[in-house]
């Protein structure tokens, strides 16, 4: 008989149990090759939570225009920035993830399994659940690598991460991350980042905070996104003490026709450049690691866009990445949301670790295997 729910062949049921930590980002294509990207592109953009659109005429305009023309031109962007470590979305988020894990693992030894999954592309979440469940996870904290919450990428996890759970015998207990826009570390480690990059480069005459944009139907609707944006580069402006007319917000990463967030980047620049506006330094805190939409739409496309615009000046301030405050602010976050899981943990690793401890009396009652 074939069973309908996964589980583990042999389950011992007096092993020690762990905390599971799930990192998540929204993905990235296997190679810079229009192949590639045209696969990622299709599961992306066929996702609901990305575009909310009546799901005959979406299809009809994905395969007949989109997958027929943009997968060669982002495809020559990717090269742009692709290295030898490959992606650098993939390469920064598995830097980011090894250091949580280690940090994880200095403070409590043997308690948490970490893992990284991509809402589309690989590693995909189902890979990197079924990772965390075969080193036996019972209870699962799950943080999307989005300091704003958005239905079009935090939501989009939810429903990739559930989707996956209910598939197997045993669901384990559920923390689920939503955003970590004002969190104190997080701004003071933006903060820091912005510092270190004028010490280098000096002040500019501007700075502008660059958020990926949604369209505006969506926080018209209720999604908090904006917000969220919003309040956060007001607190990081505050504690560097920017006066309201050095520092502004736009938004990036439009398509289509329909009105999206604004004011939008592209324009913000070239007029700034018009306007006589020398200097801009451009800061992304809606991107946990440096990607496509960091890389080559704002440092370089942008920059250009400025510089060409009149401006004299341009430069990025790095994402986060793996830098040690922020590992270390996420670990804090996971730390405090798992607090209680935690001394159910170590007791579990007591027993388990016990001499001549006894065999657990359901698994003998059952006759499961010594």
């Amino acid at each position: 008989m074939t069973q309908r729910y996964i589980g583990r062949e042999a389950f011992r049921h007096d092993q020690a149990m762990r905390i599971g930590v799930l990192l998540v980002n929204l993905g990235t294509p296997d190679a810079a090759d229009t192949a590639s990207v045209r696969s990622f592109l299709r599961q992306f953009l066929s996702d609901p939570r990305v575009v909310e659109a009546p799901r005959a005429l979406w299809w009809a305009i994905l395969n007949g225009v989109i997958l027929r023309f943009r997968p060669s031109r982002s495809a020559r962007a990717y090269q742009t920035v692709w290295s030898d470590a490959g992606s650098p979305l993939l390469a920064h988020s598995q830097a980011l993830s090894t250091a949580v894990a280690h940090s994880l693992e200095e403070e409590s030894p043997r308690a948490f399994a970490v893992a990284l999954g991509m809402t589309y592309g690989k590693p995909s979440i189902a890979n990197a659940v079924n990772q965390l469940i075969e080193q036996g996870v019972t209870r699962l904290f799950v943080m999307p690598l989005y300091p704003q919450y958005s239905g079009s990428t935090t939501g989009a996890v939810f429903d990739a991460v559930t989707r996956e759970l209910c598939r197997y015998r045993w669901v384990p207990e559920l923390i689920f991350e939503t955003g970590y826009h004002d969190d104190p570390l997080y701004i003071d480690a933006v903060a820091r980042s912005v510092r270190e990059h004028w010490r280098e480069h000096g002040e500019p005459q501007r700075l502008l905070f660059s958020f990926h944009g949604i369209p505006q139907r969506y926080v018209h609707s209720g999604d908090p996104y904006y917000c969220h944006c919003l309040a956060g580069a007001r607190l990081v402006a505050q504690a560097l003490e920017l006066a309201p007319e050095r520092w502004h917000v736009a938004f990036q990463s439009r398509v289509g026709r329909e009105p999206w967030l604004q004011p939008y980047l592209d324009e913000t620049l070239s007029q700034w450049g018009q306007q006589g506006v020398e200097s801009v330094h451009v800061v992304c805190p809606g991107f946990a690691v440096d990607c496509l939409e960091t890389l080559e739409e704002v440092a370089m496309e942008n920059r250009e866009r400025f510089l060409s615009a009149g401006g004299t000046e341009f430069s990025y301030i790095p994402a986060l990445n793996s830098r040690a405050e922020h590992h270390a602010m996420i670990t804090q976050r996971i730390s405090r949301a798992t607090a209680h899981w935690l001394d159910w943990a170590n007791a579990e690793q007591q027993f388990a670790t016990a001499e001549n401890k006894p065999r657990d009396e359901r698994a003998r009652a059952i006759g499961a295997p010594n």
